[in-house]
């Protein structure tokens, strides 16, 4: 692979939760970081603090720094909630972060299948998809782009699964759901604990969807977010396989400490070029 360092300008950071937007926003300018995940559900990005004031300074920052902002819903709010009350609350949530999306004008919003337990999965998957084509509606009508993340298997002796996990599971869900306001977030860590693996998904899948890679190293037995290269992905093949759909978006570093994301993206164009 070549053009390595536009590669480096690709690769972003996901802060997560470990910084308020504003000091993540200033962290990664002053990084030359470019794109950024957050999550904004508790202090000090608790969702209803995104009033317009906090919400127009935010955009001021994103547009003299050059900086791209996404959201990241939490996976731990179950899309595939029937429950009374619950259900509704679920539908609030994701609104609520759609909402916020247009006030920080946030470019992408990530968002999950939920999960289900050992007897109940047909019907989990049924609710799942209709409250993610309500959502994609919603979404739609905002501007604003949700990315559907494919999630981790889980052992089958576990209790929970997490839906849209398999290539199976994922297009279940983007054939049934064709607005342009659903796009893929490609995990490539979980990926590789399928038998399809990288290679298989982006065969499968509407590649032309994808709107971000999620980048971590795993052992290839369990849920792991490791360091690139200290488990068993080839990130050059895996970066081949990609350009080669024709994807020029983004990835999104999520593992291990800040510091870690930020360094990785060094080590990223160098395993990229084929270097140990």
């Amino acid at each position: 692979m070549n053009k390595t360092t536009s590669l480096k300008q690709r690769i972003g950071v996901d802060i997560g939760c470990k910084l308020s937007v504003e000091d993540g926003i200033r962290w990664a300018a002053d990084n030359g970081v470019r794109f950024i995940d957050c999550e904004i559900d508790i202090e000090p990005n608790a969702l209803e603090s995104f009033d317009q004031t906090r919400a127009g300074s935010i955009r001021e920052m994103c547009n003299a720094l050059d900086v791209h902002l996404g959201l990241h819903t939490l996976s731990a709010v179950n899309i595939a909630e029937f429950s009374p009350f619950v259900r509704d609350a679920v539908d609030d949530y994701l609104r609520a972060y759609i909402d916020a999306a247009v006030r920080l004008n946030a470019k992408w919003v990530v968002v999950h299948a939920g999960y289900h337990f050992t007897a109940d999965r047909d019907r989990r998957i049924e609710v799942s998809l209709e409250r993610l084509r309500r959502i994609t509606d919603y979404a739609q009508s905002k501007g604003v782009k949700i990315l559907l993340e494919n999630l981790n298997w889980e052992p089958e002796t576990a209790e929970v699964h997490y839906l849209a996990h398999t290539v199976d599971e994922c297009l279940l869900y983007f054939n049934a759901i064709q607005s342009a306001a659903l796009g893929w977030a490609f995990t490539i860590n979980h990926a590789t604990l399928v038998p399809e693996g990288i290679a298989g998904f982006l065969k499968a899948m509407p590649t032309e969807r994808l709107g971000e890679v999620r980048l971590a190293d795993n052992n290839g037995k369990y849920e792991l977010h490791m360091y690139p290269g200290e488990g068993i992905i080839d990130f050059d093949e895996m970066f081949r396989l990609i350009e080669d759909t024709g994807y020029m978006g983004h990835y999104m570093n999520a593992f291990g400490s800040l510091d870690d994301r930020l360094r990785a993206r060094e080590d990223l164009v160098r395993l990229a070029s084929g270097e140990a």
